[in-house]
């Protein structure tokens, strides 16, 4: 697998670079909704440069889109089914997969949920919200949700994606178990052992992602439990 990217998911990544030779990972796009219209440009630029790599050389294009709020929305969070993303960061991800689907390269286009794990970005979900208990300060967003899964378990599933061949699809990779915000923060805070005093903020956002297409195409690691988003906390203060 060649792996283009530096960063988070990259970095993960690396044990897998010695198999799937057939294999392109486009592991370098612009990490947050808050990005410059040069930065999505750039984006774009680097998607149409491996596109056309892999057209070259007959290869899978690997490319992680999203599966985050600002895709789905309120919507069911099913990967075929028509939605509307919810902000420009989805609008973008979106205009990416159906750029590569009409390239008419063979690609595997993952949607991907929350990824936590060591060396990622300290203004992810789970560092911010980490930070946030320590100063003694902590926002809980009341009716959001988020679907956390371990850098380890996405690496495990993108493992069976390729060895299984999965081609010419888009994929949720999640946990398929959502959890409140406050529920999080609950874990975190008996995990640091410290409280923060909260301040609550209502927003209608309850991050529905579907599993089932992934559930469908690896049945024997799908198997996360409903207290899983502790372990992936546990996993990451562990680490």
């Amino acid at each position: 697998m060649d792996i283009i990217g530096n960063g988070f998911l990259a970095h993960h990544l690396r044990p897998l670079e010695g198999a799937y030779p057939q294999v392109v990972t486009l592991a370098a796009g612009v990490p947050l909704p808050q990005n410059t219209a040069a930065a999505y440009d750039r984006e774009t630029a680097l998607v149409d440069a491996t596109i056309d790599r892999c057209r070259h050389d007959g290869r899978t294009l690997v490319f992680f889109s999203t599966a985050a709020a600002g895709m789905y929305g309120n919507s069911s969070g099913i990967e075929d089914e028509p939605f509307t993303p919810a902000d420009e960061y989805g609008r973008k991800k979106r205009t990416l997969e159906e750029r590569i689907r009409r390239s008419g390269v063979r690609h595997l286009l993952l949607r991907l949920t929350y990824i936590v794990g060591s060396h990622c970005r300290p203004d992810r979900l789970i560092p911010a919200l980490v930070g946030q208990i320590r100063s003694g300060r902590v926002t809980v967003y009341q009716g959001a949700m988020r679907d956390l899964l371990d850098v380890t378990d996405f690496v495990r599933i993108l493992d069976g994606l390729l060895r299984a061949d999965v081609g010419q699809e888009i994929v949720n990779v999640a946990s398929g178990q959502s959890v409140p915000i406050a529920s999080i923060v609950d874990h975190l805070e008996a995990r640091l052992g410290m409280r923060a005093e909260r301040t609550y903020v209502d927003v209608d956002a309850p991050h529905r992602v579907s599993v089932a297409k992934l559930s469908r195409l690896l049945p024997d690691l799908m198997d996360f439990a409903p207290d899983y988003y502790r372990t992936v906390i546990d996993r990451y203060l562990d680490a």
